[in-house]
């Protein structure tokens, strides 16, 4: 097997700020300047990729950080050819940290004559020459299997639940976790788990897409809190919708926290004028002018996550432990103080 000497990370054009946070965040866990691999990646008049890397990086283990977030494909043309240009630099070992992975959604059939474009993305970024993946709270976990090489899925429900831990202080047997559709309550679950909370649904049902004809509260939230929790919130239609029936439905106030804010279209001007008290996302997708302008959205960092899970690859050791409270709550310390 190569040498291979230390991490080296490379980043596209579609989160440098991320890129640069998880760059700092490594060199405060290594004691030594950890940036970013002198490289340019830019269009040519008519619309071609171009990547050039200008350092050595024959027998490194690299890893380029790059969301295929909005404009999905040409995120994702850039983390191609990325890829493909360390690999004929005889880079020792490539992984891909993709904090958002675009086409999620589309991971199976729902009718005939249409794609699996999930696994279609799969089979480019391994024929790529990617050996790893490194993402965060995937829309389908069998997305996992369309790869066959390793795939480690991160959650954010351990940075989430240390966030309200910090901000519900004191009110925390208030809090009732909601999950807006029956698909999500695994995850809604799971974070109602860490906090000791109760979990509530909202059933919808659609005439078409795009369209919500009923919504119905499975729960009781009369006098709670309630804390909408989801992976993606696109035009935030759903959502509002959402918090405006918990609130019909006797909530005291209502909070959501949502992994990618992909925030397209209408999304910013409808949650400014909607019912939600706060709508926390991650930085997972770069944030718009808009997004950072608006007063009741709020970004966590993934920064300090994404760094260690990505020591702990180069060392060969365990991402799972991440997680755990235990070990991620000393990753943030400092950033939340738990109640």
């Amino acid at each position: 097997m190569p040498n291979i000497t230390e991490p080296k990370l490379i980043s596209g054009n579609a989160n440098p700020d991320l890129a640069r946070a998880v760059a700092r965040r490594m060199s405060m866990h290594r004691g030594v300047n950890v940036g970013l691999v002198n490289a340019r990646v830019e269009r040519f008049n008519d619309g071609e990729i171009f990547v050039e890397v200008f350092e050595n990086v024959r027998g490194e283990d690299m890893f380029i950080i790059q969301p295929t977030s909005n404009p999905a494909n040409d995120n994702l043309m850039e983390l191609l050819i990325i890829a493909d240009a360390l690999r004929r630099s005889s880079a020792a070992r490539i992984t891909a940290v993709i904090p958002y992975f675009g086409y999620a959604r589309q991971d199976r059939r729902t009718k005939a004559r249409t794609p699996i474009s999930a696994k279609l993305v799969a089979n480019m970024l391994v024929e790529a020459g990617i050996e790893r993946i490194l993402t965060m709270d995937l829309h389908a976990a069998q997305i996992q299997g369309f790869f066959d090489i390793p795939v480690d899925n991160l959650y954010a429900s351990p940075i989430f639940a240390l966030d309200i831990a910090h901000h519900f202080r004191g009110r925390l047997d208030d809090v009732m976790i909601v999950s807006p559709d029956v698909g999500g309550v695994a995850r809604a679950r799971e974070l109602a788990q860490r906090i000791k909370a109760p979990l509530a649904i909202v059933d919808k049902r659609r005439e078409k897409p795009g369209e919500i004809a009923e919504m119905t509260v499975i729960g009781e939230v009369t006098g709670k809190s309630c804390i909408i929790v989801d992976d993606i919130c696109d035009t935030a239609g759903t959502l509002c919708k959402a918090a405006e029936v918990l609130m019909e439905h006797g909530a005291t106030e209502v909070h959501s926290y949502i992994t990618h804010g992909v925030l397209s279209g209408p999304a910013v001007e409808r949650i400014t004028g909607s019912v939600m008290k706060s709508l926390v996302i991650t930085d997972s997708i770069s944030a718009t002018g808009p997004v950072l302008g608006c007063k009741n959205i709020r970004i966590v960092p993934t920064a300090p996550m994404f760094a260690q899970a990505i020591l702990n690859i180069w060392n060969g050791t365990s991402v799972s432990s991440l997680f755990e409270h235990e070990t991620l709550g000393p990753i943030y310390e400092g950033m939340y103080t738990a109640a």
